[in-house]
């Protein structure tokens, strides 16, 4: 695979650094996930994929030195921990790197690691409002809403975070030299929000939040219900699709308005949605599906991996344990991704085994047992 024997630590936190370590695990990192002591009953990483787990109390000068001796021969660091704490530990990046100038230290934090928030708490709601892009989401009339926690966490951070991993590991093939990794989700998913910023000029913009071309106002681009209570996506946008949307509704072009004029979208929306629910989800995909009118079913978690698209594309994968989850993308020709079908990690789950590999001995590794610095977790057979 493209990142085989790339070694990364991973530091246990929330959902976008979980998914960061995840991405590189599945394009062939050997990823271990640096769980704290004393455990919680349950690790909270639901992105495991292709890790293994040790667990080690940070907090005490011996395990501090663990994570020390451990990063002399990584790859990569990732460290999600809120400002100022891996200092505290004495594992700022100036230690670190000094010890091992190879080494890639990504910091991915909210706010990031510098100005008036960065010592701040916050979610992906707050991150997405301090770039802006919050504020351009949402329906007529209605406050901005989050669309989950996808754009900042998950895009802005997990993902962007980790392409700033694979171009620091490139750049360090010509200079030798690793670096550090400021990675905020504020400017992550700004990043992300070039497009709106960039066609401001455009026109597309110009109404309020709700009315334009691409945030709900369109009529023909929206979500619609159908008789059976379930949805269908139109994003007819460009004339020649929008004919064809028109025609598997059942309408005349030359007896509606102008697709573009505006003061005419609310009616259409209204006209829009008494035709679809008229008729079952199936029922549309049938006079759809194999057209040019971008008409496409919203599909539930529980119908995605059986759409015959997917099915086609062996899009998404089942794990030893029957759970269902995207493929990794995206899919590269000569080294694609090849993902665990293992569970997760218990926390501790591989302890000796990595302490081992990174050269440390069993008397060394009993003596931090002992001392309460590390911890180990047998699987327990399921009963």
């Amino acid at each position: 695979m493209a990142l085989s024997g790339v070694r990364v630590l991973e530091l246990a936190g929330l959902a976008p650094a979980p998914l960061c370590g995840m991405i590189l695990a599945d394009f062939g990192a050997q990823v271990v996930r640096v769980d704290r002591t004393p455990r919680s009953a349950v690790a909270t990483d639901v992105q495991g994929r292709g890790k293994r787990s040790l667990a080690l109390d940070l907090k005490r000068p011996p395990g501090a030195a663990v994570l020390r001796r451990l990063c002399c021969q990584a790859d990569v660091l990732i460290e999600p921990f809120r400002h100022g704490v891996m200092e505290k530990l004495g594992l700022g990046p100036e230690v670190l790197l000094q010890e091992n100038p190879r080494l890639i230290y990504a910091r991915l934090t909210g706010f990031g690691q510098s100005g008036q928030y960065a010592k701040s708490a916050g979610h992906d709601i707050n991150y997405l409002a301090l770039s802006g892009v919050l504020s351009k989401l949402g329906r007529k009339d209605e406050n901005p809403y989050a669309p989950v926690n996808l754009l900042a966490d998950f895009a802005g951070g997990g993902v962007l975070c980790a392409m700033g991993i694979v171009t620091a590991l490139y750049e360090r093939t010509k200079s030798g030299k690793g670096q550090i990794i400021d990675a905020s989700m504020v400017e992550g998913v700004a990043y992300l929000s070039s497009f709106l910023w960039k066609s401001q000029n455009l026109g597309l913009w110009n109404r309020p939040r709700g009315e334009n071309l691409l945030d709900s106002g369109a009529p023909f681009y929206e979500t619609y219900k159908t008789s059976d209570g379930k949805f269908m996506a139109v994003g007819a946008i460009e004339p020649q699709f929008y004919e064809q949307l028109i025609k598997g509704l059942g309408l005349d072009s030359d007896k509606l308005p102008s697709q573009l004029s505006f003061s005419d979208w609310p009616k259409m929306k209204e006209k829009f949605a008494s035709i679809f629910a008229q008729k079952t989800q199936a029922e549309w995909c049938n006079i759809f599906d194999g057209t040019d009118a971008c008409v496409t079913p919203v599909l539930a978690f529980d119908e995605v991996a059986s759409h015959q698209h997917n099915k086609q594309r062996s899009s998404f994968i089942k794990n030893d344990q029957e759970e269902i989850s995207p493929r990794p993308a995206p899919l590269l020709s000569r080294t694609p991704a090849v993902p665990s079908f293992k569970r997760d990690p218990f926390i501790g789950e591989h302890t000796e085994e990595i302490l081992l590999e990174y050269g440390f001995t069993k008397q060394e590794i009993a003596k931090l047992y002992s001392d309460k610095v590390i911890e180990f977790s047998e699987p327990k057979a399921n009963l």
